[in-house]
């Protein structure tokens, strides 16, 4: 049994508690995430514990970088045995709003994602008087997901950097599966002067190769059988670099192959470069073979880091 944790709900008092902490000599790291956590999230405090003498992981579902028709609504939950987990790591903080945005109109979630009219996000502007400021990460929120999903990185940004006034933390751990997400935080701390460590964690993976995702819930045992070829076809990739091959558009064709084979649907399958997520036509220096494919109605997203064959 871990120590006992502050659950903070308030971002007044979220912010209050970072100072304190401050004024004590303690340095903190943030762990952000949606809930309903699995072991890549606990690797990501495990990393934190390493890096700061004060943990805090928030837990909130982002309505602004969910579309219309988009899982918001669905998106899987399980707040206690959250707690259980952090609790077994000791975690020091979790900080759980209920939201995070100025509200209009007095609206609630579900009126506002229900579909039932046309809105950017499912976060509603609320009127004269609601959320109406947006942080865009312009060159590197275009390519990969943000073709399909264009509001997302907007919402990702924005929050991302509420949660770093409100937390006030000297570092922050991101998971390198969204790697988009990623690359596309570093850049905003760069460009706004954030005064916070950006640590991008390694993949974790299932024993049969399925990248740790808490929509894996949502995928029928079939579904996740065909889902294993995502990772499979980034095994290929990466043996068929080592092997000399350079070339992108014939690796992306063998994992377009390979998931369609498989019964998946392709939203993208792109090797950009690692920094930048500029296309690459030849793999000469790093780069990274990013995929989001559907199987049915769940979105999975994987990627593989890749070097130049020497």
């Amino acid at each position: 049994m871990g120590k006992d944790i502050e659950v903070i709900r308030d971002k007044n008092a979220m912010r209050r508690w970072s100072r304190e902490r401050r004024k004590e000599g303690e340095t903190i790291c943030l762990v952000p995430t949606m809930g309903y956590l699995h072991r890549g999230h606990l690797a990501l405090v495990e990393e934190g514990k390493k890096r700061a003498q004060r943990v805090v992981v928030s837990i909130y579902v982002n309505p602004s970088q969910f579309a219309v028709g988009e899982d918001f609504g669905s998106y899987p939950s399980n707040f206690e045995g959250d707690l259980l987990k952090l609790r077994a790591l000791g975690v020091d903080a979790v900080f759980n709003p209920h939201d995070l945005y100025v509200r209009g109109d007095g609206k609630t979630f579900g009126e506002e994602c229900s579909g039932t009219r046309r809105t950017v996000s499912c976060l509603e502007e609320g009127g004269e008087n609601g959320h109406e400021t947006w942080i865009r990460v312009e060159r590197l929120e275009k390519p990969l997901c943000g073709v399909s999903r264009p509001v997302f990185f907007r919402g990702v940004a924005t929050v991302v950097a509420k949660l770093f006034n409100i937390v006030e933390p000297d570092v922050a751990i991101f998971g390198k599966k969204d790697y988009q997400q990623w690359r596309l935080i570093c850049r905003m701390v760069r460009d706004l002067d954030f005064a916070v460590e950006i640590v991008g964690s390694e993949i974790l993976r299932e024993p049969d190769g399925l990248a740790l995702s808490s929509r894996n819930v949502h995928l029928s045992p079939e579904e996740r059988q065909k889902a294993l070829s995502i990772s499979k076809s980034l095994q290929k990739v990466r043996d068929d670099v080592c092997n000399g091959e350079v070339s992108t558009e014939k690796l992306k064709h063998s994992v377009v192959e390979a998931i369609l084979n498989a019964g998946g649907k392709i939203d993208y399958v792109e090797v950009v470069d690692q920094v930048t997520l500029h296309h690459l036509k030849r793999i000469q220096s790093s780069a990274v073979l990013c995929i989001a494919a559907w199987f049915g109605g769940v979105r999975l997203i994987d990627n593989m880091e890749l070097q130049a064959p020497i």
